[in-house]
């Protein structure tokens, strides 16, 4: 497979991966998709690039959800969020903090935003859920409507999970909206794939995107190795598009090597 073939099929899972229910995050495109121009919670999860703080903190600031909640507590991105905040704002204190007390510091000192429900005990994708309906529940929240804001990688697996607690606990929402934290475009440059935008703040290098993209696909699949009902169980069911599967496929002919094993 030559090097255009590889960034076309690392696109074509990256456009599957970042799920975005709408294309862009404004009063006026819920409304036309929902009927809403505000959801009752917006959650930013851990786990993405500290982009995804901006996205989050000016759609926040702009009146696009009634209530804001950060979720996460140390994982395997953790360590690259201090450094990346830490590179910018030195001000910051990031050293041994979980990366909900990161993003809430950035978001206070740079957005003002103070009235943030916090959440910072979760490990993983799947107590990221649990521990922030806990939150919902310690707080009396009762939203009808959810918007979830993840790195673009991990979107949809975020969107599953949700799905399959919301089903397991005899949740009633209203709406769970997706909105991926960026979307990029693999390209060819010079015959070395790079990742376009290049300027998104604290963006994964482009090995670290293809392992990311590569390890969704195994975890998404509803099979006995997979995350979904007829393997692990940790996610409610995703159709996999036949185009995706033939990527992932040809893909691991070059990046098996790249697949990154957790547990959620």
């Amino acid at each position: 497979m030559n090097i255009h073939q590889i960034a076309n099929n690392l696109n074509i899972l990256g456009d599957y991966l970042a799920q975005r229910d709408i294309e862009v995050l404004t009063s006026n495109a819920l409304y036309e998709t929902y009927k809403i121009s505000q959801v009752d919670l917006l959650i930013l999860f851990g786990g993405s690039i500290p982009h995804g703080c901006d996205v989050a903190a000016d759609a926040v600031k702009r009146g696009i959800a009634k209530r804001f909640m950060i979720v996460g507590g140390e994982g395997h991105t953790t360590q690259g969020l201090r450094e990346a905040v830490n590179r910018l704002y030195p001000k910051i204190d990031t050293e041994k903090k979980k990366e909900t007390d990161i993003m809430n510091d950035y978001i206070k000192s740079k957005y003002g935003l103070h009235d943030i429900l916090l959440e910072r005990e979760s490990t993983n994708c799947g107590n990221n859920v649990t521990y922030a309906l806990e939150v919902i529940k310690q707080n009396n929240l009762n939203p009808k409507t959810l918007l979830l804001i993840q790195d673009s990688t991990m979107q949809r697996r975020m969107d599953a999970v949700f799905r399959k607690h919301m089903i397991d606990q005899k949740l009633e929402l209203a709406n769970v909206i997706n909105f991926a934290a960026y979307r990029v475009k693999v390209k060819v440059i010079d015959e070395k794939l790079t990742l376009e935008p290049s300027n998104l703040w604290g963006m994964w290098d482009v090995e670290r995107y293809i392992t990311l993209l590569m390890g969704e696909i195994p975890r998404l699949s509803d099979n006995k190795e997979g995350y979904g009902p007829m393997g692990k169980g940790f996610i409610a069911h995703v159709d996999i598009p036949l185009q995706v599967q033939e990527a992932f496929n040809e893909l691991k002919k070059d990046y098996g090597d790249f697949i990154r094993i957790a547990h959620s």
